[in-house]
């Protein structure tokens, strides 16, 4: 029997624990993934933390996945075995809700999510639904193209609810905000990065990726913004931010997870500022950005550790120690 490896959470609040298992099977509808890279998204740091509830656990983290299909389940069409793919966060929807009839199965009522609800990518090989993969370009680099597969499908999702303003600040400059930099750059806006106070490695990072201005999260920035994203789980940055946005301006928070918003004057939310949050994403989110970043030229900064460093790659993410994105490799 194949055996592969795994970095496993039994209980929140623990380190992943390493442990060989079977190999699974793809059951019908499913395709067996033999994993390249996987990403280590704040995400997981939640579902760690105990941020999230009601986890399946034991849990093997991580929705950031890139590999090659080993085995094909029954009925599984428009894969064939060693092409490229990639798995995200939404591991699967139940098609039948009326979010998912409407074209919103982001919100869909019972869904499944890739290294919370399902195991994920921290491991050596991973089972997926098939109708929520996607085939990657052969030429990227693995552990390159893994945080596309969340920082880059969630950035885009709050990029494009961000609307069309030419100026955008975006509050915490980690994998998803450096993505989204050089994209904006690239189609001419303005990128204000906001990061933690004090931060002059990140606020070098972000001009060096195409932000016009960098500070802190307490800055005042230069000009008014048209929108603001905020990826930072923090929720005294929402009146912040209303407050750096001009008159129509829109704040989107974009995390899953996020600390008590303080309570706030109306005065800087009237005037038809609007205050919106992302969950999820859509298998069209997906193919949208996925066509568009390579045409972006998007230059990914990613700091490689092996699978058995998992648990170094996540303290390493909420104490900030790198810039851009962490990359399992196995």
């Amino acid at each position: 029997m194949s055996v592969m490896r795994a970095m496993v959470l039994d209980r929140p609040q623990t380190p992943l624990v390493q442990r060989e298992r079977p190999v699974p099977p793809p059951a019908a509808g499913e395709i067996l993934v033999e994993i390249a890279a996987c990403g280590v998204c704040r995400t997981d740091l939640h579902v760690v933390d105990g941020d999230l509830p009601q986890p399946k656990l034991p849990i093997v983290p991580g929705h950031e996945i890139v590999g090659r299909v080993a085995a094909l389940g029954e009925r599984v069409t428009g894969f064939t075995l060693g092409e490229r793919v990639g798995v995200p966060w939404l591991g699967a929807t139940c098609g039948v809700c009326p979010y998912c009839r409407s074209g919103r199965e982001n919100l869909c009522d019972r869904p499944l999510f890739t290294g919370y609800t399902r195991d994920g990518g921290y491991a050596t090989h991973a089972v997926a639904d098939a109708r929520f993969c996607f085939p990657l370009a052969e030429a990227d680099d693995a552990a390159a193209a893994a945080p596309l597969l969340c920082a880059g499908l969630i950035g885009w999702r709050c990029y494009r609810m961000a609307g069309e303003g030419a100026a955008l600040g975006l509050y915490g400059f980690g994998a998803a905000a450096h993505i989204l930099a050089q994209l904006a750059a690239r189609q001419g806006r303005r990128i204000y990065a906001f990061t933690r106070p004090g931060d002059a490695a990140t606020q070098n990072f972000a001009r060096s990726v195409g932000a016009v201005w960098a500070g802190g999260s307490a800055d005042k920035p230069p000009e008014l913004l048209d929108a603001a994203i905020i990826f930072a789980p923090v929720g005294a940055l929402v009146p912040a931010a209303l407050r750096a946005v001009k008159k129509g301006g829109r704040v989107v928070c974009g995390g899953i997870h996020m600390s008590d918003i303080p309570s706030f004057p109306y005065r800087i939310l009237w005037e038809e500022r609007q205050l919106v949050s992302v969950a999820n994403l859509t298998r069209a989110d997906a193919h949208e950005f996925l066509a568009i970043a390579p045409q972006a030229g998007i230059k990914m900064q990613v700091t490689r550790y092996p699978l058995t460093e998992a648990n170094a790659a996540l303290a390493d993410l909420r104490a900030g120690r790198f810039k851009g994105a962490a990359v399992l490799i196995p």
